[in-house]
């Protein structure tokens, strides 16, 4: 563990291995669970961000009776470089799709919900009011469950915040995905102070139990990380996933390198001691990866 701290320490960007480490390693996807999921999500006509961006835990979670609802079709107004949800014009909002995300949260029996889009920067409210007709919906049907929100920066706006505020979900997450100097490269579209805000304005102006996740692997320094989880801590987040990036191909940004399992507890110490109360740091964390248990603790 030394070395891997020493070397998280140093700042210094290596060459990517040949092949992924061993713990980043998962089973193959199946299991009659995971064939239940699948079928219920598409006879719904739902996606997933599981699916949809490939997640490596999908196998796991679906195989526990849980997924992330991607709301307003699977294309993205957006390229972010490290993203594998497609790019594109996306076709117009189904008006029906809250009442299905609903009647498949029910069929799953959810204790928590965990409601997701692609970015739709061609929607005057970025698609706030599909996000709030969804967790109304869901609470409708699941009146005990905990419902959390996942949603894009909306560009910023106050309005498509107090939108989405105004359906009361019990966490809104909002990834602030990597480092300041990386944007630029990574995330063209977004801005780092931006997303900041969102998150202070979402605690601090609407008392909502805010939650961001973060990627390492993109080259970013030990101390550009301790200013996130800062700068983060400031606004009043409380729940931070930290997980490895995995580019989804070769056109996609190409990693760093990659983290050993020691030092994610090293980022998870200096996330805490920046004052974040919750901390789930790991190679294979996502942002919604046991996003019920972790409401549980809460």
């Amino acid at each position: 563990m030394v070395e891997d701290v020493q070397q998280l320490n140093s700042g210094k960007v290596t060459t990517t291995p040949a092949r992924k480490p061993s713990w980043l390693t998962v089973k193959p996807f199946g299991g009659e669970e995971y064939r239940r999921v699948t079928a219920l999500l598409g006879n719904l006509g739902l996606h997933t961000v599981c699916q949809e961006a490939n997640c490596p835990n999908r196998g796991e979670c679906f195989n526990r009776g849980t997924a992330v609802f991607l709301l307003m079709g699977p294309t993205c107004t957006r390229n972010c470089r490290f993203c594998d949800v497609r790019p594109g014009m996306p076709k117009p909002l189904d008006p029906n799709e809250p009442a299905r995300v609903a009647a498949a949260a029910s069929a799953l029996a959810l204790r928590h919900v965990v409601i997701t889009s692609v970015t739709r920067d061609d929607l005057a409210d970025g698609g706030a009011a599909h996000f709030a007709s969804t967790v109304r919906e869901v609470r409708s049907k699941l009146p005990a469950c905990t419902i959390e929100v996942l949603t894009p920066d909306f560009r910023g706006s106050d309005t498509a915040l107090a939108t989405v505020m105004q359906s009361s979900p019990d966490i809104f997450n909002h990834n602030i995905e990597t480092v300041p100097r990386l944007y630029a490269s990574i995330r063209p579209a977004a801005n780092y102070h931006q997303s900041l805000e969102l998150l202070h304005r979402a605690r601090h102006s609407h008392n909502a139990c805010t939650k961001s996740g973060l990627m390492v692997g993109l080259g970013e320094t030990a101390e550009e990380l301790k200013q996130v989880f800062k700068e983060l801590a400031d606004t009043g987040v409380s729940i931070l996933t930290i997980g490895q990036y995995l580019a989804p191909s070769r056109e996609h940004y190409p990693i760093a390198r990659y983290y050993h399992p020691d030092e994610f507890v090293q980022l998870e110490t200096w996330a805490r001691e920046s004052g974040i109360g919750t901390v789930v740091s790991g190679p294979l964390v996502r942002s919604s990866y046991f996003a019920d248990v972790i409401a549980e603790r809460l």
